[in-house]
């Protein structure tokens, strides 16, 4: 069997290609995984369900095929996991919650049936909060950061983001309404992408705030998301909001054609702290290097945008969980059944203020995006926090505007981004920055980040880990 520190933090195309060229079987590295997860998982509390068998049987499939000559592409054979929101026949799918404890799906969310068709190895399902909002239920246990058990992990995705970083899968799907896939790869030193709405189909997946939700890959790197968005993007029937547009190689053509313009609104950098701020510095070095040039923007009010995202998150979530709530009040956790309330209590006509704001602001960043090509911006309004920190997330309104002003305006506008490791704290915690894009130009997004990792290696830093 193949030992596990010798691939645990190989990229996911890495190992694909180890695996296409029979230098390594699937099992060998199924097993791997599996094994790491046994010895790791139980401090770090990243799987709501390892799916040992299920796994193993579709590895030794993968290695029958490749043998016959059958190769499916670079999701074959390799191990990947998936957000507990993603409807599954062969795993419960609990969405953070008890509510739903132990639902098996009828069907496989699209997502699903896309990395099954495409080979690869579902290893299980990932923890994350409650409904996708912003707490793990108290009833669950709480992913735990691998390079701190002190800093938070992120969230939605937390499980997504945990897993991911400490080598217990090479890929992961992950959600995003608010910063659901750029918070836990900024936390854990990853590479997240959240494609355009509509460009990877929802169906099959628990919503928060449908108008908002997207579904993206959490991989360690710009390359290995590319590879992933290739097999999840495209229209489906399921699905009449998905996108007809047609789905580019986004693996096959990651080289720059021309250098991007990167737009960057000073005034709005001197609101994070000195850490990001300092991140963000280095990431602009870098860019100059490259030869791409700096243009100096200003953003539509991004802290006014954010400040919508909750009632207007509010609203959507008490639609979708009407059938359970306020009947089963008593199974939910206190910040999931606070939004519930909230929306519940919102007047139309607020409702309808907050919907045209939202609509300005998109064509305001629309016509941003007629003079730069990316926007630069943190992962997150603040660097790498901790637990005590985040604790007052839920009384804190200051404190969850920060944490929401780079992040959930571009879920209102539904905007490509990839969030990119950018370096590490004094505590030795990552931080992350984000390259946002024009709609449906996840194609320049991730050949952005790939010819930033290019010359980078915060990608390839990973935490120290004791697995015995």
């Amino acid at each position: 069997m193949a030992h596990a520190d010798d691939l645990s933090y190989l990229e996911l195309t890495e190992v694909a290609e180890l695996i296409r060229s029979r230098q390594l079987s699937s099992v060998e590295v199924t097993e791997a995984i599996l094994g790491r997860i046994s010895v790791l998982d139980p401090g770090l509390r990243s799987y709501a369900h390892v799916s040992s068998e299920a796994a193993l049987l579709a590895a030794k499939t993968a290695d029958a095929e490749i043998g016959r000559g059958h190769y499916r592409g670079p999701l074959h054979g390799v191990p990947v996991a998936v957000k507990d929101l993603c409807f599954t026949t062969d795993a419960p799918t609990a969405s953070g919650g008890i509510v739903h404890a132990g639902y098996l799906a009828t069907h496989d969310a699209t997502v699903v049936s896309r990395l099954r068709d495409a080979g690869g190895v579902i290893v299980g399902k990932l923890r994350m909060t409650e409904g996708a909002f912003t707490h793990h239920h108290p009833d669950l246990p709480t992913p735990v950061n691998p390079w701190d058990p002190g800093t938070w992990s992120g969230v939605s995705s937390s499980g997504s983001g945990v897993a991911t970083a400490a080598g217990l899968c090479f890929g992961a799907l992950g959600t995003d309404t608010g910063g659901s896939i750029r918070l836990p790869s900024a936390m854990n030193g990853v590479t997240g992408l959240k494609p355009t709405w509509g460009r990877v189909s929802r169906y099959g997946v628990t919503a928060l705030a449908e108008t908002m939700d997207h579904i993206g890959p959490i991989t360690r790197s710009a390359k290995d998301c590319a590879a992933m968005l290739t097999v999840l993007a495209g229209v489906d029937v399921n699905d009449p909001t998905s996108s007809l547009l047609p789905v580019p190689d986004y693996l096959g053509e990651l080289r720059l054609q021309r250098p991007p313009r990167v737009g960057v609104d000073r005034t709005l950098m001197e609101t994070f702290d000195e850490p990001t701020c300092q991140m963000l510095e280095g990431v602009l070095q870098v860019v100059r290097e490259l030869g791409w040039p700096v243009v100096e923007v200003e953003t539509p009010d991004l802290p006014a945008v954010a400040n919508d995202w909750a009632p207007m998150c509010a609203v959507e979530t008490a639609h979708e969980h009407k059938d359970t709530y306020p009947d089963r009040a008593g199974e939910y956790g206190p910040a999931l059944r606070d939004l519930i309330e909230l929306g519940l209590s919102i007047p139309v006509v607020t409702y309808q203020e907050m919907l045209l704001r939202r609509a300005a602001f998109t064509g305001r960043l629309r016509r941003l995006f007629t003079a730069v090509d990316l926007l630069l911006v943190p992962g997150t309004g603040f660097a790498s926090p901790t637990l005590e920190l985040m604790g007052e997330l839920g009384t804190n309104e200051a404190l969850l505007s920060a944490l929401l002003t780079p992040t959930a305006p571009f879920d209102m506008s539904g905007s490509p981004t990839i969030t990119l490791p950018g370096g590490l704290t004094d505590r030795g915690t990552p931080l992350g920055f984000q390259l946002v894009g024009r709609e449906f130009d996840e194609a320049l997004v991730l050949q952005a980040g790939h010819a930033y990792q290019s010359v980078t290696a915060f990608h390839r830093a990973h935490p120290t880990l004791n697995d015995g």
